[in-house]
This record gives structure tokens, C-alpha cells and sequence, in this order.
């Protein structure tokens, strides 16, 4: 495709659109079931569901939402009883973040309806189209670690190992590259 026709597709505001419609679809999905969270609570649970014991920046970094907003979640989660803070071992103000036996169980409730929004979101679309869209995707993100100079965070090999690991204040995702001298 040449240049000029990329940049009359409009491609970035089209992901744009589509991220910012499927937020609004989950939102409604969830009213219509009455969770009891929202879908952005709902990804910080599936994250403690999968690595629990996660530092708030790690939380943040793993689910790609800034640390007030992870902040916000986790206290109403805590209030709701679906998450616990535990003390750091080494400093008193990093706490850990574990998600609770009723937390699991509206991971576990909620999760179905998940399923639903992403199958209804992808209807129509092959095996063979998603695997291209991935792969094109994932090359531009690739692109884009690059020339930003960024860790590269593969969903598809030891996807969130290098985010969640213990590392400094700064923030962990945007990592620079170690220079290989």
C-alpha cells in the first residue's frame, strides 16, 4: 500500500475508535449482567488471578493503566473485600496486592461474560484473519520498541514476565534498553 493511501486509512484513530467502542460495549455487557465490578476492575483481578502478590506499579504495568488509576481500583476493590494490601517485606510504603477468595469468585463469576465480549467483538472474523492481524500488529509494535527504545514485552514469550519482576521506582513497562557495550 503506498504512503499516501496508509495515511488517508486513518489506521491509528481507527484502533483509537475500536479500543475506546469496546470499552463501551464491555460497560454495557456488564450493567446488563449486574457485576458487581467494572470491566477496568475486572483487570486488575484477572491480573491477580494470574500473578498474585503484584506491587501496585507492577499491576499498573501488566494491565496498561496508569498508577492513580490502579490506585483508585485497588481501594474500591479493597473496600469491596476482593482485594488485600500486604506490607513489603523491605519498605513500608510498597505494598503487595492479592486478591481474596471472593475476589476470585467474581474473577470466576465475571469471566464468562468476558468470553462472551470478546467472542461477540472478533464474529465473523477467520482464525486466518486474526492470526494476520496479530502478526502485523505485533510488528508494528515492534517497530515502535525500536525507535522508542523500549523493552521489547511479547505477549507471546514469557509475556509479562520481564513487567512483573521487582525493579526500581521508575516506571517498568518503558524500561530503556541496557546498551550492549
Amino acid at each position: 500500500m503506498e504512503t499516501k493511501k496508509i495515511l488517508e486509512s486513518r489506521i491509528g484513530l481507527k484502533l483509537v475508535t475500536i479500543g475506546k467502542m469496546s470499552k463501551v460495549f464491555a460497560l454495557q455487557r456488564f450493567s446488563g449482567k449486574n457485576h458487581p465490578i467494572t470491566p477496568e476492575q475486572f483487570s486488575v483481578l484477572a491480573a491477580l488471578a494470574e500473578q498474585d502478590g503484584m506491587h501496585q506499579s507492577q499491576i499498573a504495568a501488566f494491565t496498561l493503566k496508569d498508577r492513580p488509576n490502579i490506585t483508585r481500583i485497588i481501594n474500591i476493590l479493597e473496600e469491596m473485600e476482593l482485594v488485600k494490601r500486604s506490607s513489603g517485606v523491605d519498605r513500608r510504603k510498597v505494598f503487595k496486592v492479592h486478591i481474596t477468595p471472593k475476589g476470585r469468585e467474581v474473577y470466576e463469576k465475571v469471566l464468562p461474560t468476558i468470553l462472551d465480549i470478546w467472542s461477540s467483538t472478533v464474529e465473523g472474523v477467520t482464525n486466518e484473519e486474526m492470526t494476520t492481524t496479530l502478526k502485523v500488529l505485533a510488528r508494528i509494535r515492534e517497530n515502535l520498541y525500536n525507535k522508542l527504545n523500549i523493552h521489547n514485552q511479547s505477549e507471546d514469550d514469557e509475556k509479562w514476565k520481564k513487567i512483573i519482576q521487582p525493579r526500581n521506582e521508575k516506571d517498568m513497562y518503558f524500561q530503556k534498553k541496557q546498551s550492549s557495550v
